[in-house]
């Protein structure tokens, strides 16, 4: 029997994303070194500003994924998500100091916190369970196609403009506004019978958030604090000799191995492969880190890079599809904003205390920290085999 078709709004939500994506990263690629060289903050600074915009991401989530459970409509925050996001952008090429990047960095991941849990929900909400894998790997792969484009776009806008980040900021703004017509013209929730309205949700129902739930929660914890931000990664490559105007080259590596993983991950996610999947990706952290700890020379660093994202390509849509799967329909968007809100909280703390120790300690401490959080968790999945 012929497997149903990806629904329209899911491949209208990859091109929302492969837009946003785009947009952010044309900043992200830069942002790091922006920060350190042009305006002289330390690296732990660095790490505090992106653990605070994640974290205010993920808890941002966790009240849109009610709202919209209560409301029984995803588009109108995922609007607003992608709205806000896309009128940051212009902080980012006049900001003087430190803290006017962390305001922009702050609304622009309030942004991504409203319209994530929804957008994940709505997602669920138009699939069949089992394309489910299939749908969040194709989301995830446009996502990182735009992560991808992205940097190359930064990089050749750098050399186009001696090196001017703050120019190439302000080529930001035009694939965000993209993204938002998207939406409005692509994205739509699925019909309601006439006459009838969702019940509304109450704090007390989500309770009825089970085990397995929970489970996947607790999963997603440990993987984030084996995995910090990539604004390490980034600093990494520069320290290894990588010139200021190729810095977003990191990104693209990254996300050239990210997106083409992404999909078949979600196809073998469907065939039920979820252990070996969990395996496979902690293996490549532990050797990611392995060489970005140790390693010498760009090649050795971009390779450490490259299993970085072979890592995020086989768990990250793999994590959204069981929290789809373990969550009761009519709380969906709520379970989405959990467990975004419990991972961001972990990557505020692994990405400090990343910071921190890269600070005082050096990069080898850095990411041997991130390998020995990802050994434990590798440990621990395979430990629990039995159970």
């Amino acid at each position: 029997m012929a497997k149903p078709k990806i629904p329209r709004t899911v491949w209208a939500l990859g091109l929302v994303s492969l837009f946003m994506d785009l947009s952010s990263e044309i900043i992200h690629g830069l942002l790091p070194l922006f920060l350190t060289v042009t305006l002289g903050t330390s690296v732990a600074l660095v790490g505090l500003i992106d653990g605070v915009a994640e974290a205010t991401a993920s808890i941002s989530k966790i009240f849109s994924g009610w709202l919209s459970d209560r409301w029984g409509r995803r588009r109108p925050l995922i609007l607003l998500g992608y709205g806000l996001a896309a009128l940051t952008k212009p902080l980012f090429p006049l900001a003087g100091s430190a803290g006017v990047v962390l305001g922009a960095r702050f609304a622009d991941r309030i942004g991504k916190g409203l319209r994530g849990a929804p957008r994940d929900a709505l997602i669920a909400d138009v699939t069949p369970p089992e394309i489910r894998g299939r749908a969040f790997g194709l989301r995830q792969a446009m996502d990182t196609a735009g992560a991808f484009v992205g940097p190359l776009l930064a990089v050749a806008l750098m050399l186009l403009l001696a090196n001017d980040i703050r120019a190439v900021f302000w080529f930001a703004a035009v694939p965000a506004a993209l993204a938002v017509l998207c939406v409005l013209v692509g994205v739509e929730d699925p019909p309601r019978a006439p006459g009838a309205a969702p019940p509304p949700i109450r704090i007390a129902e989500l309770k009825g958030l089970g085990p397995s739930f929970w489970r996947v929660t607790g999963i997603g914890i440990v993987f984030t604090l084996a995995r910090f931000s990539e604004a390490f990664l980034v600093l990494r490559a520069a320290g290894e000799g990588l010139p200021l105007a190729l810095a977003p080259l990191v990104l693209v590596a990254m996300s050239l191995v990210y997106g083409l993983g992404a999909y078949p991950a979600g196809v073998a996610a469907d065939a039920g492969r979820t252990r070996g999947l969990f395996v496979w990706g902690l293996c490549a952290l532990i050797a990611a880190d392995a060489l970005l700890a140790w390693g010498r020379g760009l090649a050795m660093i971009f390779a450490g890079i490259g299993l970085w994202g072979a890592h995020m390509a086989l768990t990250q849509g793999l994590l959204g599809k069981l929290v789809a799967d373990s969550a009761p329909a009519r709380l969906r968007g709520s379970a989405f904003g959990l467990f975004n809100l419990a991972t961001g909280l972990a990557m505020l703390f692994a990405s400090l205390l990343a910071g921190l120790l890269w600070d005082h300690a050096g990069p080898a401490a850095t990411f041997a920290a991130g390998g020995g959080f990802a050994g434990v968790a590798l440990l621990l999945l395979l430990v629990s085999r039995r159970a």
